[in-house]
């Protein structure tokens, strides 16, 4: 008798930050308010396993929200390669 192999969902854990996916509006915004272009952003791989179960493709920018007791609340933003 063969075992079911149990679905873990990675973004229910509690070490994982929230991840969204920026809308395009959203996208341009963030860009122009720090004058970058998106390949200039910190890079995030289409392989990760968050990237993978919240959908996201290459080209899409995330906003990855963290929580924490010393540093408060930080935000920062990757680029889906």
């Amino acid at each position: 008798m063969a075992k079911k192999k149990k679905k873990f969902k990675v973004t229910e854990h509690k070490l994982v930050p929230k991840h969204e996916i920026l809308s395009e509006e959203e996208a341009k915004r963030l860009l122009d308010e720090y004058k970058v272009e998106s390949f200039q952003l910190p890079q995030i791989s289409s392989r990760d396993p968050v990237v993978k179960e919240i959908g996201a493709e290459k080209g899409d920018i995330l906003k990855i929200t963290r929580e924490s007791p010393t540093a408060g609340k930080t935000i920062a933003y990757r680029y889906v390669v």
